[in-house]
């Protein structure tokens, strides 16, 4: 077993998830820092000795995007010339992740110049969360653990006032993972068929299938942004009948009106993650934060020891359906 002290480090995106993993890990975070000049350029600097060291760096790449992920390039390379044995970059939301193909002319492939890019700069491994593909884990060459939320979204949703609850999955392409935490909460699965046409972040609700009648609905999804899914979803099951609506997201990006669009909406409390602190706009009280640091602190833990991460979900990870 390595014996060699835990070393994290955290960028200016996950501040308050960096303290939480270290006090999981009860270990104290790196000394770093990070400058912005006045034409937007980064500074980086790493203010504590890594040579030969096996780096662990935490840096989601929510708002503002671009230079949080830049930042997070910066940081895997600052490590890298300090002579850190490894780094493992730990990303709790992988922004770019919707560009995950090239599904009509003339467009990148986001994702992949993302993941490009990382390992260019020299991460040796990357821990991220509920990537909105699984297939985005091969286009890296190096080793990707994808981590799932749900243990913690599901232990706060089992601590509402649910009364016949159903889970639903917002589209056909959440379906598997929405039957996961159905089974957890044993509860019955809905699914709304809805279409995209356009960039503009809305989506067209098309068909429900399943029966929320007189059911506390619990929408689950991994990313929302304008929240415009999650209304048109949540509206077309109080059209059906649903008592309540509640939702649970993993990576809550909340762009510039989402969180007005949510009040004005059926959405009773939107359950969300820690992995992006930073939105366009400041939380209201409708949006409730649980964090998922002791799921990545024990990913952490597990790495630096040479254990198992898969073991940490064996529901998931198992191929079968639940």
């Amino acid at each position: 077993m390595d014996q060699s002290p835990l070393l994290i480090f955290g960028g200016r995106a996950s501040p308050g998830l960096t303290g939480r993993i270290c006090a999981y890990l009860d270990v104290p975070a790196g000394h770093n820092e990070t400058l912005q000049f006045s034409d937007g350029n980064l500074f980086v600097r790493v203010e504590d000795n890594v040579r030969g060291q096996d780096v662990y760096l935490i840096q989601s790449t929510g708002h503002p995007a671009n230079d949080n992920f830049m930042e997070l390039l910066f940081w895997i390379d600052a490590f890298k010339r300090a002579s850190a044995t490894s780094v493992t970059a730990i990303i709790p939301y992988f922004g770019y992740a919707k560009g995950d193909k090239k599904d009509e002319p003339r467009v990148s492939i986001r994702a992949r110049v993302c993941a490009d890019a990382i390992e260019v700069a020299g991460a040796d491994r990357i821990v991220t969360m509920d990537l909105h593909a699984p297939q985005i884990q091969g286009f890296f060459r190096k080793p990707v653990d994808n981590l799932y939320a749900l243990p913690i979204l599901v232990e706060r949703l089992r601590r509402l006032p649910l009364q016949d609850p159903v889970v639903v999955s917002p589209d056909v392409g959440f379906a598997k993972p929405a039957r996961r935490f159905a089974s957890a909460l044993d509860a019955p699965l809905a699914i709304v068929d809805k279409g995209r046409f356009s960039h503009d972040e809305r989506a067209a609700v098309l068909t429900l299938i399943g029966d929320v009648r007189g059911r506390d609905a619990v929408i689950v999804d991994d990313f929302t942004a304008s929240a415009g899914t999650l209304i048109e979803v949540a509206r077309e099951l109080m059209r059906h009948g649903a008592r309540t609506v509640y939702a649970a997201v993993t990576h809550a990006v909340l762009g510039a009106g989402a969180l007005e669009r949510l009040r004005e909406s059926p959405i009773r409390r939107l359950i969300v993650s820690d992995t992006v602190e930073h939105t366009a706009e400041t939380l209201t009280d409708q949006v409730e934060v649980v964090s998922v640091a002791p799921v990545f602190g024990e990913a952490i833990r597990r790495i630096h020891h040479r254990e198992s991460i898969s073991a940490m979900f064996p529901d998931a990870l198992s191929g079968r359906e639940p």
